[in-house]
């Protein structure tokens, strides 16, 4: 448990530095951890590394457009079969409404 939480703690140090420079070394520690979720993590990292040094050194991200998109699906499934499309249309402005109040 130790181990998992330095890595963790390391990763989230790169994180908020913004400095994927220590990446290779830390994917590499996943590796040689011991623990096989650890190193299948890393695997998946590896096949797409770009893409998670800009993630780490860049402060934008799509949190905001995820969250959007979670609610629609979510208002899709109670909805599947039950009611109409402007039905279903109401349900999700009025769920971007109420998201908007919150944050």
């Amino acid at each position: 448990m130790n181990a998992a939480h330095d890595l963790v703690r390391d990763f989230a140090a790169m994180l908020d530095a913004q400095d994927a420079a220590p990446l290779p070394d830390w994917l590499e520690r996943l590796t040689t951890s011991r623990l096989a979720p650890l190193a299948s993590l890393a695997k998946a990292i590896r096949e797409d590394q770009p893409a998670v040094e800009q993630g780490i050194t860049t402060p934008f991200n799509s949190g905001v457009n995820e969250g959007c998109i979670t609610d629609l699906k979510l208002q899709k499934r109670i909805m599947a079969g039950r009611a109409s499309v402007p039905l279903l249309r109401h349900r999700v402005v009025l769920m971007a409404h109420l998201r908007r109040r919150h944050e």
